[in-house]
């Protein structure tokens, strides 16, 4: 009968007795004191993640058990546990006591305080704006302009003149300007095109301005793939192309549909009336409602796009500039007396139209609509959805565009 060997029994490993000035942690103080010194009843320093580090300091500092470290609205953000420094709010001149190389701060600390530092450096640099007006002469293209902007930023502020002749063809007139407010600087350019739609044959009527706008693109594109690129590149893109309707009462001519269907595609277009005050308020909505069926039926796309909404917010405010456009609008630059106030307006044999008045024409909703809450967007789609789908198909027809050097960008003749 063979020998049974019982299993190898390994001894339990020795466990260190607990040093007498360590305490158990609690339910009400889950981190045990820690510290010399520190007995089982008393109260030790709190933990790491609420000790204080300034900016610069090594180790981690003896504050208060009382003292907690603050980013933003009371949150703990960027303690450093193994103590190589973190970030915190604390008062001007406060400090830990007795570290070494300890710096000081001067003020309040947070990420929040990006915005302040984007909003100082695009102060210094500006914006700039480029709009387009498309329309027949006549439909008040300047004074809609000056209007919207409250200066004289168009060539023209009136219409043609006795002794100066309509164009044979279409002709593109840019005229820019710096507008400063407020400390915030503007470089406006407008974009004109006498000529469009005042001819008998119109055909391809639309083709000088696909091509003016195709050449900021490509004057754009050429400097982006430059070897020795420019620190800002001019912008001279077309970020708003105002459409303007004749106040027909009837319907869209065949003309402006495939305006806005040919280029609808290369630039942002917002179809709008001109001088609705040649029509009642029920012509105006029957007109309005008329327009947009059309535009749905005839495949055009204007701006807001529904499928660059990023949010429900978007998304709301967006659908209600979508139910109001086309903007039946007035412009004038001629102020006149009512009930005691200077307004701008258009004064007829029965009164007077109020161009900021929103009982009288959708002109304030314009204004607020492109310059107030969708001018930056404006500029984004321009340069995310246009001009990318502009590059991306300049490159992959070209087989990749090859650089150049700055002497050798062709400029616009326009």
């Amino acid at each position: 009968m063979s020998d049974i060997v019982p299993p190898e029994v390994r001894p339990k490993p020795v466990v260190p007795a607990k040093p007498p000035h360590v305490g158990a942690p609690s339910p009400s103080n889950p981190f045990p004191p820690q510290g010399l010194g520190a007995g089982t009843g008393g109260s030790g320093p709190p933990p790491p993640s609420a000790i204080p580090v300034m900016i610069g300091s090594h180790g981690v500092s003896h504050a208060p058990s009382h003292t907690h470290s603050h980013v933003g609205a009371n949150h703990g953000v960027g303690n450093s546990v193994s103590g190589h420094g973190g970030v915190g709010a604390l008062p001007q001149g406060a400090g830990p006591q007795g570290s070494a190389g300890g710096g000081t701060l001067l003020g309040y600390i947070g990420i929040d305080t990006i915005i302040e530092q984007m909003r100082k450096k695009t102060m210094k640099t500006g914006f700039d704006f480029n709009i387009m007006v498309v329309g027949h002469s006549g439909l008040g293209k300047s004074t809609l302009l000056n209007t919207l902007f409250k200066s004289q930023v168009s060539r023209r502020s009136a219409g043609w003149a006795r002794d100066e002749k309509i164009p044979k063809t279409v002709e593109i007139k840019a005229v820019s300007h710096f507008i400063e407010e407020g400390g915030v600087k503007m470089k406006l350019t407008v974009v004109d095109t006498p000529g469009f739609g005042d001819q008998i044959n119109n055909d391809n009527c639309w083709e000088p301005i696909g091509k003016y706008i195709n050449e900021q693109y490509e004057k754009f594109l050429k400097e982006e793939v430059n070897i020795t690129r420019k620190k800002r590149i001019p912008d001279t893109r077309v970020h708003c192309c105002l459409y303007f309707i004749s106040p027909t009462g009837h319907s869209l001519r065949q003309l402006d549909l495939e305006f806005m269907k040919h280029l609808s595609h290369s630039v942002n277009i917002i179809p709008i009336i001109a001088k609705a005050d040649t029509m009642t308020v029920e012509e105006r909505l029957d007109f309005k409602q008329r327009v947009r069926k059309e535009l749905e039926m005839g495949g055009v796309e204007y701006y807001p796009q529904k499928e660059f909404d990023e949010d429900m917010e978007d998304k709301s405010d967006n659908d209600k500039i979508r139910e109001a456009i086309p903007l039946a609008v007035v412009g004038s630059d001629k102020e006149y007396q009512v009930n005691g106030k200077r307004v701008l307006g258009r004064k007829t044999a029965w009164g007077v139209v109020e161009v900021e008045n929103p009982n009288h024409c959708e002109f304030a909703q314009l204004r607020d609509f492109l310059i107030r809450s969708h001018l930056q967007d404006l500029k984004e789609v321009t340069h995310n959805i246009h001009y990318e789908a502009y590059r991306a198909k300049r490159l992959h027809g070209n087989g990749g565009l090859h650089p150049v050097a700055a002497n050798d960008t062709q400029e616009s003749n326009l």
